[in-house]
């Protein structure tokens, strides 16, 4: 287990992406991947509310909708549930009226009385930060949030998000989600990794699977021939040096017993102030992988050769 910055928030290493829910991953398909998730040990699940309003007929709010059924179903009490505030077309940015309103919608599409991490999801220059910290500070003193984070955000602001806060005396963000990976490196680990450890903030990074090029599916240079909604994405790493990284983290993995999803999560999970990466399954048969990579311990010689690699491709 693994406490999230200075909160009472102690969770498995590895945190389940609600971004599949109601969209790959069907009401059944969602069931059984967050059951059996459960079931491996893991307790820590990621959504937005705005997951999946991207999808043709969707609104927004309907993952938070399928897992907030799942809890009802299965009558659970000690999973910890974050989401975000910003991008639901119905509550689009960050100020006080909106962070109160989409923070009340997404309590009832949860069914819970309090959302355990509230997430900026994204900054918001149109409204001043002030307002916003004070908006979700209020948020934890109604009781309707337990703890704050902050998702997107440069170092700098938020370095001036826990100074308005600690102005203000209202609760203080305890982690940041960064787009962070073993292909996604410097900017991370140049200012926010310090800032982080500094202040005593958990980094709870997504994209952990580089858009599910560190699963290893993409074992060639010509990645965006693949059929699948990500593989254009992925493609950009699918270089000779990127492909060097899956190489390196087979043949970890292998002498471990290892997928390299796992290998890649436990990388990113070992490195400093990560506190859970975050990585969705839209199938069951991927979930003992993602539970793998909050167990797997590497060595210091096995990090630094994936250090190695990874910097040799531009990460």
């Amino acid at each position: 287990m693994t406490t999230l910055g200075t909160s009472d928030l102690s969770v498995f290493p590895l945190a389940l992406g609600g971004n599949v829910f109601g969209w790959t991953a069907d009401r059944d398909a969602s069931f059984a991947i967050l059951d059996a998730f459960v079931e491996g040990g893991g307790d820590f699940i990621d959504t937005a509310d705005s997951y999946s309003a991207w999808v043709p007929g969707h609104t927004g709010g309907e993952s938070e909708r399928l897992i907030g059924e799942w809890l009802a179903a299965r009558g659970h009490r000690n999973i910890v549930v974050a989401t975000k505030v910003s991008q639901h077309p119905d509550f689009r940015g960050l100020s006080a009226a909106t962070v109160r309103a989409a923070a009340e919608a997404s309590l009832q599409r949860l069914g819970t009385d309090t959302i355990d991490l509230y997430y900026a999801h994204f900054d918001d220059a149109d409204t001043p930060l002030e307002e916003t910290v004070q908006a979700f500070g209020a948020l934890v003193t109604d009781g309707l949030v337990r703890h704050v984070a902050v998702s997107n955000y440069t170092p700098a602001r938020v370095a001036e998000w826990l100074r308005i806060a600690d102005d203000l005396g209202v609760a203080r963000p305890v982690a940041i989600q960064p787009h962070y990976n073993l292909m996604h490196r410097s900017e991370v680990e140049a200012d926010l990794v310090p800032l982080a450890e500094r202040e005593n903030l958990s980094l709870v990074p997504y994209f952990a699977l580089a858009k599910g090029f560190l699963t290893g599916k993409y074992r060639s240079t010509d990645a965006a021939a693949h059929d699948t909604p990500r593989a254009a994405a992925a493609a950009e790493y699918a270089t000779d040096a990127g492909l060097a990284v899956i190489d390196t983290l087979a043949r970890i993995g292998d002498a471990r017993g290892a997928s390299i999803a796992s290998t890649a999560l436990a990388w990113l999970r070992m490195q400093p102030a990560v506190a859970a990466p975050i990585a969705s399954a839209s199938r069951l048969d991927q979930v003992a992988s993602l539970l793998e990579g909050g167990r797997l311990e590497l060595t210091a010689e096995e990090l630094a050769e994936l250090d190695r690699v990874s910097t040799a491709a531009g990460a």
